[in-house]
């Protein structure tokens, strides 16, 4: 079904896993399966906790990112899984392109989650006293949904777009996954508009919002300067140091895989292919650690949880 054909539309595409490390497959899944496991572990163990007895406009943006990054690694891994260990390569046609729309649509969604988190981190501690009152729960309920909303709206045209592709070349997608691009790059028609598109999410939405991030970071910078003394100063700039780590984790090795993607010139497919997918299930697997090691009230309920289980 891999071989050159003359369909338009393929009834189903054909996932190759890791090209040229096919006959390591099944050792290639203990990591994935491990870090997806911690990843749905650690995320419903937030949510948890939060609905426990956690409030406030962190703990609700948090609860956002935890079910954002069960929804993208979920929407990858059981597929992925499948490949590894039972060959099952196959994927209907539609289902691929539902798979791309839920990766990409809630890959910006988290982008702007983070966004929403460097908001509330500027009003914690640029002007503290009125934080209550500004990012109040019905406040932090429309922020939640415009930034589902311009996820679900800037991620439409990408399945659109790819149905609309003659494809007359194969129908073997050279990765465990459907993505735009890798999808796009088997049509046998000019697909500049896709590509282009998906160029404009990228620096658009994630530049402007690396640009807004850096912008409230500058000033919260500001902010813990004029602070009187050295303490006061390290305790408030502790508060950043989760959201600052997970921005770090999902921006930078995005934003150098998405173009390199693109305009990657001798570099190795399956290395490229391997390491873009550890990539994208490191945000879901280092986030619930990062916030909880880093966040002293999940901290504190978490280790009261374990010790009540304890006794």
């Amino acid at each position: 079904m891999s071989n050159k054909t003359d369909f338009t539309n393929p009834s189903t595409f054909i996932l190759m896993g890791i090209p040229g490390l096919e006959a390591a497959h099944v050792w290639i899944s203990i990591p994935f399966c491990t870090m997806y496991t911690f990843a749905v572990l650690g995320n419903f163990t937030i949510l948890f906790i939060v609905k426990m007895d956690l409030h406030g406009s962190m703990y609700y943006l948090l609860c956002m990112l935890a079910i954002t990054d069960l929804v993208v690694s979920t929407s990858m891994l059981p597929k992925m899984l499948a490949i590894f260990w039972f060959n099952s390569r196959e994927i209907n046609f539609s289902a691929c392109l539902t798979q791309l729309y839920v990766f990409h649509s809630f890959s910006v969604i988290e982008s702007g989650i983070f966004v929403a988190m460097a908001l509330d981190r500027y009003v914690a501690i640029c002007d503290p006293l009125r934080h209550s009152t500004i990012l109040t729960n019905p406040v932090v309920a429309k922020i939640g949904l415009a930034v589902v909303l311009r996820g679900g709206l800037l991620a439409l045209p990408f399945p659109f777009l790819v149905r609309q592709w003659p494809y007359c070349r194969t129908n073997a997608i050279p990765q465990p996954y459907c993505a735009h691009m890798a999808v796009v790059k088997l049509a046998c028609a000019d697909t500049r508009v896709s590509s282009y598109y998906g160029l404009f999410v990228l620096f658009c939405v994630m530049g402007l919002d690396v640009i807004f991030i850096v912008v409230s970071y500058i000033q919260i910078l500001r902010a813990i300067f004029c602070l009187p003394t050295k303490d006061a100063r390290l305790k408030t700039f502790g508060t950043c140091i989760s959201h600052l780590c997970a921005i770090l984790v999902f921006y930078i090795p995005g934003l150098f895989f998405s173009l390199t993607y693109r305009f990657h010139q001798n570099v190795p497919l399956h290395f490229h292919v391997l390491i873009a997918n550890v990539y994208y299930l490191m945000p879901p697997t280092l986030n619930p650690i990062i916030y909880g090691v880093r966040t002293k009230q999940i901290r504190g309920r978490l280790l009261r949880l374990f010790t009540h289980k304890g006794t």
